[in-house]
């Protein structure tokens, strides 16, 4: 055990997580229905992003998370998403990230990555969300979530996120660190790269608890990844965990993702299912 009683070491980390995953409960589906759903407008630094808040009914308060989206956009899987999570007793918040560009979801679903006009596409909304955007703009969710009435402000905040967002869950956590608790990565893409401002050059600026969920083939394209990412948290004495996900491909978290190349559904219930429930165990004992 360690001395300070907020803090657990990365052996009783792993330990929780292994019995988190056969004991939390999950919010079932009809309470998630029942969460009050609002669109909503936070000013930052480069505009106003367009973004919605999600909470359960009555007064609050309760702890604030933001929910980073993957490449298609905040839409309404996402918000279900968001619904999901806050039924377990959260406020949270969805920004559209390509509010620069454009309104939510900002791309559509059929996009054919290997069109040269579908990239263009992609590069337009993503070529502002650079390492300062995404930090500055993480800054700004954090404020409009501690203005909140429903947001309990002496609890630590969470940080989770799905491909792309994967990483802007680690620039969140850099960004904010007095405030963000914990943070989680499903199927994220850049979390350790060879450029000054990878992701995980940021772990010392952090306070938090981090759980990656790793995709297969993510794993097959850049398996160093996991050690650097380990050799990070430890050197900041960072609780961290992380896992492989065997069978599950780049996307198997989020019920509308597109069939892959081989034309087979991404989405795995039973992983998916898995990687919400560590998600869950995380947020119960450290977004507190």
């Amino acid at each position: 055990m360690t001395d300070d009683p907020n803090k657990i070491s990365r052996r009783e980390f792993t330990a929780l997580s292994l019995a988190a995953g056969v004991t939390v409960a999950t919010a079932s589906a009809a309470a998630a229905a029942d969460m009050i759903d609002t669109d909503v407008e936070v000013k930052t630094p480069n505009g106003t992003c367009d973004a919605a808040l999600i909470h359960p009914k009555g007064k609050g308060p309760w702890p604030g998370v933001i929910l980073f989206v993957d490449i298609f956009g905040l839409r309404p899987t996402m918000r279900d998403m968001a619904k999901r999570l806050a039924a377990n007793g959260y406020t949270v918040l969805v920004p559209n990230p390509y509010y620069r560009t454009t309104k939510a979801p900002g791309l559509p679903m059929n996009l054919d990555f290997k069109s040269a006009d579908d990239r263009a596409k992609i590069g337009k909304v993503r070529g502002p969300l650079t390492d300062e955007a995404v930090m500055s703009d993480a800054a700004a969710y954090v404020a409009f979530l501690d203005a909140q009435t429903m947001v309990n402000k002496k609890a630590k905040m969470g940080v989770f996120g799905y491909c792309m967002g994967g990483p802007m869950t680690m620039q969140a956590a850099a960004a904010n660190p007095s405030r963000v608790g914990a943070g989680a990565s499903f199927h994220g893409g850049g979390l350790v790269t060879d450029k000054p401002d990878s992701p995980h050059l940021k772990v010392p600026q952090m306070k938090a608890q981090f759980y990656f969920a790793i995709a297969r083939n993510d794993d097959q394209r850049q398996p160093d990844a996991k050690t650097q990412l380990a050799a990070a948290f430890k050197a900041a004495n960072l609780p961290e965990k992380q896992e492989v996900y065997d069978g599950c491909m780049h996307g198997w978290c989020v019920k509308d993702m597109p069939n892959g190349d081989d034309g087979k559904p991404l989405y795995n219930e039973a992983g998916a299912e898995k990687a919400w429930g560590e998600l869950v165990a995380l947020y119960k004992r450290a977004v507190v």
